[in-house]
């Protein structure tokens, strides 16, 4: 089975902000390889949260 690991940091400018991941989730997909299975984005803080379409 293969797997792919990649760390994502994002700077915001205020305390709270909505940020689009799509692209980036995307890209880090084509870079893996990987062409079926399941994805897990997880967001690593506690008042952190992820919406991916």
């Amino acid at each position: 089975m293969k797997s792919y690991r990649k760390e994502l940091w994002f700077e915001v400018p205020t305390r709270r902000a909505f940020i689009n991941i799509t692209p980036d989730v995307d890209r880090c997909l084509r870079e893996s390889g990987i062409t079926e299975g399941i994805i897990l984005v997880n967001a690593m803080h506690i008042t952190a949260s992820i919406f991916y379409q």
